[in-house]
């Protein structure tokens, strides 16, 4: 694996999963010589390539971690699968749905495999979720709910300070993401969002706080509440799923757990793992499969290109003040 940037997800998250599952590291590569620096003193001597050329034309390279930010990460990924090596492309994959469908466009013509990195997916409560969901245990799905309940006190003065939709397109492209898996490819009707600054939130950057409502065409409704300014820093994010036939509820990213409950029944469901580190490794683990029996993987551009959808018309819908838009919408494809 050589990985394109160095950044607080890849000291947090990448690496850590890399090494507690064993995936030899080829080496590393980012501009900032800082980033470099924090990485080694953590995690040892580890190869700096110079450029993002030199570590894709590596032989030793057989996989490409694409961690830059959304603006570098399409003409990144589209030169790692020129070279043909297999992509592992950090989330949200890019700013515009057009950016994500070029890529689409090389990877398709080539032998090449690339996926999202939607490693929540694998998060042990919402993949059990999604295993519950597609078995019909819970029947017809008729409801979600989503509830981030969180601080963002640790990206003050950061990048995602900068970013006015932080909360939707950064954060909650993972919670539109499983959302868009529980929900397959039911039809949406319509995207309603708003960011707003929470109580006691700094002043300048980002906002902290946001809802999100995506509406079905079968009535069926999600909602995605953020609460940014959570005190004390309480980094649990429950969920509830209400179906023709039962509910399940749960809470990932701290305090993992899930419920079954079937009428007068309640079970709760056994977990394994967490969503760091095991979400990640099954996002890899997903791909090297995909690879291997020659398949589409689950997080693949095609299927994360309506979660990308979802979460730019949420971007969309906060600009226009909460007004619905279509999903679809008409981002110039």
């Amino acid at each position: 694996m050589g990985i394109i940037g160095a950044g607080g997800i890849v000291r947090e998250a990448h690496l850590p999963t890399y090494l507690k599952y064993d995936v030899p590291i080829a080496g590393i590569f980012d501009p900032s010589g800082d980033a470099v620096r924090r990485t080694l003193e953590r995690f040892g001597p580890l190869r700096v390539y110079s450029s993002t050329e030199e570590l894709i034309s590596d032989p030793a390279v057989e996989f490409v971690d694409v961690a830059t930010q959304p603006e570098d990460r399409p003409q990144a990924v589209i030169s790692a699968l020129r070279a043909g090596k297999h992509v592992l492309a950090q989330k949200p994959f890019s700013r515009t749905v057009a950016e994500l469908q070029a890529v689409l466009d090389v990877a398709t013509s080539g032998p090449a495999v690339v996926a999202v990195n939607q490693n929540a997916r694998w998060a042990p409560p919402w993949r059990a979720t999604t295993l519950l969901i597609e078995r019909g245990v819970i029947g017809d799905v008729r409801s979600i709910t989503h509830l981030q309940n969180t601080n963002f006190h640790r990206i003050v003065g950061t990048v995602f300070d900068r970013d006015p939709h932080f909360t939707i397109f950064d954060f909650s492209m993972h919670w539109f993401d499983i959302t868009r898996c529980w929900m397959e490819n039911t039809p949406i009707q319509h995207v309603r969002a708003s960011t707003f600054r929470t109580p006691g939130q700094p002043d300048g950057g980002t906002a902290w706080g946001m809802w999100a409502e995506i509406a079905y065409q079968n009535g069926v409704c999600a909602m995605i509440r953020g609460i940014g300014g959570a005190e004390p820093p309480n980094t649990t994010h429950p969920f509830w799923v209400h179906g023709s036939l039962g509910t399940i509820r749960g809470s990932v990213r701290g305090q993992e757990h899930l419920v079954l409950e079937l009428g007068d029944e309640s079970h709760r469901v056994p977990l394994v793992g967490g969503w760091y580190y095991d979400g990640f490794a099954g996002a890899l683990g997903e791909l090297l499969s995909a690879i291997v029996e020659r398949r589409e993987p689950h997080h693949s551009l095609r299927h994360n290109l309506l979660s990308l959808q979802m979460t730019l018309a949420a971007c969309q819908s906060a600009e226009r003040d909460g007004a619905p838009v279509p999903v679809p919408p008409d981002f110039g494809l």
